[in-house]
């Protein structure tokens, strides 16, 4: 695979398709393999330069879901897309078996909350590798490595089950820095070459209010490392313990925020509305180069 996203060039708007059922925003989720897949193609024509395709909700509280289950959701709407678009696709999962099938399809980022496993406090729930000799994670970096995608390294706190009881830091952009390095580590060595690893500072996985606000004033802190910043902030709850809305009505809190990470050195924002974002992206960044 021979994939290239212009990173640095422009800041990238990263559209959401939830195919679930129970993601926190009810407006984001697709009740079908056709709505999802159009809805990606609208994506595209508003400015989206990358959508994400998602089979589980991340959500505060989720349980997991089966393989099988995950790869009934996503695999038909990535296929959908790729016959009728060109534009990148990045597959949100931490299962091995999910991102080698989405790869297969045509997907060029791999978006992993769990960090390759590296920055949790307890084991992931991960499918049983085929080879036992071999770490799960590593398995899934090789799978991305040999494939030449991207990957997008997040940071969270045990799973989305539980994490919001793991909010404990001294320092917390420093310590999810140190995590992340970790998460580095692991990508490197697993064979994934570092101009393919991307960051996310895990807004919301693991973080109260006031921490989420903390990393997106130091997000330097993790531009320093050399790597691309994805920040995914769009309609969370965080958002409302300042506004006191709604997810439904925290859109004007969104852009506001996204022009601060761009600002603060954001290169992917993560958004359920894309034609806001794109404007908001083309705003700030001719404030920004002009």
């Amino acid at each position: 695979m021979n994939v290239h996203i212009p990173l640095g060039k422009k800041t990238l708007v990263m559209g959401i398709i939830n195919v679930t059922p129970d993601s926190f925003y009810s407006g984001s989720r697709t009740q079908s393999i056709e709505e999802a897949v159009e809805r990606a193609l609208q994506f595209e024509e508003l400015g989206a330069d990358i959508v994400d395709v998602g089979g589980e909700s991340t959500r505060p509280g989720a349980d997991a879901v089966t393989a099988d289950e995950e790869i009934a959701r996503v695999i038909p709407v990535i296929e959908g897309i790729r016959k009728r678009s060109n534009i990148a696709i990045s597959v949100d999962t931490y299962k091995s078996n999910i991102a080698s099938r989405a790869l297969e399809c045509g997907v060029q980022i791999v978006n992993d909350i769990s960090g390759l496993g590296s920055a949790l406090t307890h084991a992931f729930p991960e499918v049983e590798p085929p080879d036992e000799s071999v770490p799960g994670w590593q398995q899934f970096g090789r799978i991305v490595a040999q494939s030449g995608a991207y990957i997008v390294l997040m940071h969270m706190r045990g799973t989305p089950s539980d994490m919001q009881s793991r909010t404990a830091y001294d320092d917390v952009s420093r310590e999810v820095s140190a995590e992340l390095d970790l998460a580095i580590q692991r990508a490197v060595d697993s064979g994934i070459a570092r101009e393919r690893i991307i960051l996310d500072p895990g807004i919301g996985f693991a973080k109260t209010a006031k921490q989420n606000l903390c990393l997106l004033r130091n997000l330097q802190l993790f531009r320093d490392k050399g790597y691309p910043i994805l920040v995914g902030l769009s309609r969370k709850s965080f958002l409302g313990v300042y506004t006191g809305r709604e997810a439904a009505d925290r859109l004007a809190s969104t852009i506001a925020l996204n022009a601060t990470s761009i600002f603060q050195g954001a290169d992917i924002i993560r958004v359920h509305d894309v034609r806001e974002a794109v404007d908001t992206a083309r705003i700030v960044d001719a404030l920004k180069n002009g």
